[in-house]
Formats: structure tokens, sequence, C-alpha cells
């Protein structure tokens, strides 16, 4: 890891010189050091401020891996926006005002300090000396950059959430997997910022300084996104410059069922057949650790393991007859010991140990049943493309998914190829891993449809659509806290994380039918959850009457699908999650985010989960729109406090009023679904001002005098709320008020 840099060592950076600007772009120099700042009008919103020498914020020439690493990162490279570049003084200050739109930059000449603007008034600002620069010479490049904290300021995103979404107060590093962190910071004031580097970014969000906002990047390049707007359009623009996911495809929205350790495939397959004698919904298994499959100890050929699969046809055999796709577990390596290893280290294909030269062995773990192994350098073109094309043979067998956590603890003294260690090769690593990943399951599908199952957080993570969350306990807090993670990596604008209900790596108690039948209403109510394969956390545990609700709620899920793949297909568009914290939906209204296990079921439904034992729970709902209640039909307004009396067949839900909510069939396996006829019935929540939300929509809204006139509703049952009533005319269906 690299040295930690002395305070006293940094300079601040002062006395700015105008050098010149363009339309989208304005150049400082900072005379004392030499150094170079330009600054972009990257989009609307969205200022981009780059730092360093001359040579490297604008560098003659740019190599192929540089580039590989740039495209990486971003997904846009050139500027969009327009850049308005006036003097701004404030005795006995002088300085510059940046402008694009309502967003506006303002540096004070004498010190380096920066404001932002949104509008007139400012939401982030430093001065004096805000950016800083280690002069160190035997420390590598280190910039500093700080901002005061306004009170009102809440942070989201950052880090992978525990107790508590707003994440002031707490410090991570970006390198660090204990830290979970993930790029992007915003904060309910109207201000985001990204740091767009593989090197080591510590974030220190008011843990030293409660008044203070301060990040080091470890670079030679200070690259740094901020951002201007309402969250929900930080995402947008943040997902838009980073990348944004692509379709999962339908029979991954379907539900899972988590093999437990240990277990033989065919018991697992019991469970399935169970699960299908019972009517209960099944789409998919995922086999637990170790890896059922690797490369042979001799060839670079990947075959499964037959100590745990005897034959991989039978294997297929027998997950068609029920119905259920596959998911497998693997791993980016060869195990210690094997010709295979000896010959790949001889080509330089393994990750090297400065120390000796040699490949690096590291210790066993989990995903190899123990035994010590060398990670393959994905940074090499040729390893890269054989591991992938190897686990393609893998998908067109009829594997469904891969599943791989690949945040490795790599050590600073292992480089790869082309010269990366550290920081950024243990950034980017678990990047080139999903990549290949996904080029072997979707990538090479038009369009890109498939999912990678996997924990790994790093820049650029929301490219994937599907993230897996850890099993956290069997009570409660567990249940709490799976939520905030959910919602936390939502904020930070991951499209969808796969919850469990319940884990068993952690020691079993048993649950009672209250506490399991909450969880699994919290995961209807999600992006998707998964079954444990533990006997005690499966339905035929518990009692008829709560095998019966468990039915009822996984019917539930499947009539949900449309509507959580329209959100998905929207998420190609906006970037916005499927499940939304409070602060990211309703960042204007304070109330709203205390309330902090509740969210946004995409645009149209509020959920409240029941978070503690009792059939009664309190709902806020947020000031600005009403609400309509799922389970009774009632109307609320906005801004009130409800205390609700809830049975285990039931959730707390309302829909937002203006939108619709567009239901499919209760199926047992999303392979029922009818491509033509993919809904069955609509809910209205109050005049319809919206189009839908759903799968391949095609369901339009316009209003005109008071009606709303609807098409693609041909066939459906229309259920309106109280006081409207419908009228069909041919294709198409006019809502007005009842007379």
């Amino acid at each position: 890891m690299p040295p930690k840099s002395d305070p006293d060592t940094f300079s601040p950076l002062n006395a700015l010189d105008f050098l010149a600007s363009k339309s989208t772009s304005v150049d400082f120099s900072v005379p004392e050091s030499g150094l170079l700042i330009r600054i972009e009008a990257h989009a609307p919103g969205v200022f981009r401020v780059r730092a360093g020498t001359p040579s490297v914020v604008s560098p003659e020439k740019i190599t192929a891996r540089a580039q590989a690493h740039t495209d990486m990162l971003l997904a846009r490279h050139e500027p969009v926006g327009e850049l308005v570049v006036t003097s701004a003084v404030s005795p006995p200050l002088h300085g510059w005002r940046l402008e694009q739109g309502d967003a506006a930059l303002e540096l004070v000449r004498e010190s380096m300090g920066v404001s932002l603007y949104r509008g007139s008034e400012c939401v982030l600002g430093a001065e004096p000396c805000s950016l800083v620069h280690c002069n160190n010479p035997q420390s590598p490049d280190v910039w500093q950059w700080q901002w005061h904290l306004h009170p009102d300021d809440c942070l989201h995103g950052g880090a992978l959430g525990v107790a508590d979404l707003d994440h002031r107060g707490s410090r991570h590093v970006s390198d660090v997997p204990a830290d979970n962190a993930v790029s992007l910071l915003w904060s309910t004031r109207g201000w985001g910022v990204y740091f767009n580097t593989f090197s080591r970014v510590e974030y220190d969000l008011g843990a030293t300084d409660p008044d203070l906002f301060r990040v080091r990047v470890h670079d030679s390049l200070l690259d740094v996104f901020i951002f201007v707007g309402e969250p929900a359009e930080i995402i947008n623009q943040y997902t838009a410059l980073t990348g944004r996911a692509g379709q999962p495809g339908l029979w991954p929205m379907g539900v899972w069922l988590d093999q437990l350790p240990g277990q033989a495939v065919s018991e697992t397959l019991g469970i399935a057949r169970q699960f299908r004698e019972r009517h209960l919904g099944l789409d998919a298994i995922r086999l637990a650790a170790p890896a059922p499959f690797g490369f042979q100890p001799d060839k670079a050929v990947i075959e499964w393991d037959a100590s745990r699969v005897a034959s991989a046809r039978d294997l297929f055999s027998d997950f068609q007859s029920l119905n259920v796709q596959l998911a497998a577990p693997t791993f980016p390596g060869v195990l210690h010991g094997t010709g295979l290893f000896d010959e790949w280290e001889d080509r330089g294909w393994l990750l090297i140990n400065d120390d000796d030269g040699l490949a690096f062995v590291f210790p066993g773990c989990e995903i190899t049943g123990g035994r010590s192994f060398g990670l393959l350098d994905l940074t090499h073109k040729d390893v890269y493309k054989l591991w992938s094309e190897r686990l393609r043979q893998m998908f067109d067998d009829g594997l469904g998914a891969p599943v791989c956590d690949a945040r490795f603890d790599i050590p600073d003294t292992v480089t790869a190829r082309g010269g990366e260690c550290g920081a950024v090769l243990r950034t980017q690593y678990p990047l080139l891993v999903r990549k290949a990943l996904f080029d072997a399951f979707a990538g090479h599908k038009t369009p890109q449809e498939g999912v990678v199952l996997s924990a790994d957080l790093f820049p650029a993570v929301q490219r994937f659509a599907w993230q897996s969350g850890p099993g956290l306990g069997n009570d409660w807090d567990a249940m709490a806290l799976s939520l905030r993670q959910a919602l936390s990596l939502g904020d930070a604008g991951i499209p969808l994380h796969m919850q469990r209900l319940g884990s068993y790596a952690h020691s079993v108690q048993p649950m009672t039918p209250e506490l399991y039948l909450r969880w699994l209403a919290m995961c209807v109510f999600s992006g998707n959850f998964s079954f444990q394969g533990h006997p005690a956390l499966l339905p035929d545990a518990f009692d008829d009457a709560t095998q019966a609700c468990v039915q009822h709620w996984l019917q539930w899920r499947y009539r949900l699908v449309p509507y959580v793949l329209g959100i998905l297909e929207d998420a190609v568009r906006t970037g916005l999650p499927v499940q939304r914290s409070m602060a990211l939906a309703f960042p204007s209204d304070p109330m709203a985010q205390a309330w902090d296990t509740q969210y946004m079921f995409g645009p149209a439904l509020l959920v409240a989960p029941v978070m503690q034992s009792g059939s009664q729970v309190r709902v806020y709902l947020p000031e600005g729109s009403a609400w309509w209640d799922l389970n009774t039909g009632w109307r609320y307004e906005g801004g009130t406090v409800w205390t609700l009396d809830v049975g285990l067949d039931s959730i707390p839900v309302f829909g937002r009023e203006g939108h619709m909510l567009c239901l499919g069939p209760a199926t047992e396996s999303t392979s029922d679904f009818n491509s033509a006829r993919l809904l069955e019935e609509v809910w209205m929540f109050g005049m319809p001002e919206h189009s839908p939300v759903v799968m391949r929509n095609k369901i339009r809204v316009m209003q005109m005098q008071g009606s709303s006139y609807i098409k693609g509703l041909e066939g459906l049952k229309i259920l309106p709320s109280e006081g409207l009533e419908v009228k069909r005319r041919g294709a198409e269906v006019r809502i007005s008020r009842a007379r």
C-alpha cells in the first residue's frame, strides 16, 4: 500500500493564472508549481476538473494501455456542455465564475478556493486552500481536496452502508476490500463527486472534522467530476458518464434457491422438486462453493469436478426437467501444484510476485476448496480472451450464469504484465473479471442479455445489472441490514441488488413464521432474492398456514416481474435503481429521509416493510403527492404519518397518484410467461398522468380536457381508483371522473 502522506508536505495551490478558454473548457496555471488545471463543462450540471503537470493533463500521445484504462472507467469521454467564463470579484478577493445553465463553479485566484453553485445557492464551498498537492519527493503524487460540509448535508453512496444510509462521519479507502467503497458520492443538498481513477482514494466524510469532507487521491493526475442537481439527475449523469447496465433477461427475475455448502446436487434438486410439487415459484439454483468446474490440471480446458458432477449432460438434463436454470461459482485462476500452473507461470500468464519473479501463490480459500492457487493475469489480452472463451463453452453447454467474487486482497508486491500493481491492480482486477464473465455469458448476444452474480464493488460496477448480497444472519437486525445494503447500493447507481432470505453461513436459529413471512414480503418487493437450502430456512420448515402465505407471496413476485423488468429497462436510460432510498426519491423532504427503511420500488410504489415483531407499523407518506393503499384502496394525502394494522399476508404498499401498476400472471416459472400476453391487469392510482413502467412497454398515456386517454390496454382488466370511470373505444381507453 502507498505510504501515508504527511500533511506538512502538502503545498496549497494558489495564485492561479488564467491561460485560455474554449466553449467547453478553461485552463489555469499555478505558476509556483508549474501545474495545469483544466475545467470542462462535461455535461449539463457536470464539471470535470483535472490537475497535474501539463504533460499529464494534456499528454501528446496516449498509450494503448492508458486508453484501455480510460475506457474501463468512462463510457463518454468528450465534453458535451458549454462553458461561460466571467471574472468574479468579491473584494478583496479576485477570481472567475464558470457557468453552464444554473450550475456554476467559482474559483478564488489568491487561494484556489472553490465554491459550487446551484442557481444562486452555494451548495458546496471551500475557502481557502481547498486543493493541495504533495511535494514530498519520497512519496508518490498525492492530492488532497476538501470542502466544508453544511449542517444539512447527508452523504449517500461512497460505500456499502451498514447501519445508516447517511455515511457522514465515516472513513473508507477505495482499494481495501473490507471497506466496500463505491465511486459515486452525493449529498441531498444537490451536489455529487466522482474521482475518476483506479489509484487509491481515501475518503474522510467528516470523520476527522465533522465540518469537512476530505479526499486524498494517490495519482499523478487529479481527475474529478463534480455534479450539480437532484440526486436522481446526478445518478443519471454519473451512469451516462461511466456506463449503464444491460438487460438481465427474463429467467433471472424469478425465484432463486441457494445450495447449502456440502449439499449434494441431487439433494438440492430434491428441494427444487418439492417446490414444484407444492406449486411454489422457482426459476434458478445457485450452487455453493467450492467451484464445481475449472481448468484441468494439465490442460487449458474447463471441465466439471467429477466428485461433485459425475455427468454434466445428466446434470443439465435434470435441471431442464424441472425447468430451472443453473448458476455456479468459478474463479479466475489455476490451482497451485498442477502442470498448468507451472506452464502458465513460465508464459507469464499469472500475476507475478516481484520478490522472486515467480507467480504469486494465494492461500487456499472457500472457492478453491482450500487449495492454494495463482490468479490469471487478465490485463494480458491473450489470457483474458482464453478465459472468456473457455467460459463461453460452459454457457453453450447450458450454464445459466456464473458466480464469482474476485475482490482479492492482492499484496503491493504483486504485479501484472502491464505494470499494474498495488491499489490500481486491486481495484481493476474485479472489474476485469466481471467484464470477462459478462462477455462470455451475455456480451456476445444482441442485445446483450444475461447476469453475472458477484458482490464485488469497483468503479463502473453499475455497468453490470446484477449485484449479489451476502448472507447477514437470521434475525430482525439482519433483515434490516439486508434492506439498507440494497438501498445503499441503489444510492451508488447500482440498479439491482439480490437479497437472501436468511443465511446458511451463520448459526441457523429457527425463524419464527412471523419473521420469515415479513422478510419474504420485503424480498418480493425488491430487485430479487433467493431462498437458502438449509432445512430450517425452507418453506416446508413451517406449518401449513405459513406455507400458504409463502405461496401467496411468491404469486405476487411473479405478478410483479413485468414491472421490475420495466424498471430495469428504464435504468438503461436513467441509471435509477429498482429500490430507491427516501433520500434519493425525496431529497427535499427531510421527514422522508428519517424513515430509512421505507423505499420507492420503481417510480410508482412506496413500500414500508414491517421491520419488527407485531402487527402495527407506522408509515410516513412523503409530501408532494397523494398515495393509494394497495391493500384497501384508500387515498391518503402526502406529508402524513399513519399507523396501520398489517396481517402476515400483506405489506404496506402505496401507489403514487398519477401512476399505474401493470401486473402479470401468477405463475410458477418465468417460462410460463406468454410473450404475446405479458400482462393481466392494471391498477390505477388516481387519474393516470404517467405512462406505466413495464417490460417492453407499449402503453402510452395522453391527457386532454380533464381525461386520460391510454393506448395499449387491449384485453387487460382495469382497476380504476374510486371516483373514476373507464370507457373503452376500440384500442383506446378513456379514464375520466365519474359523474
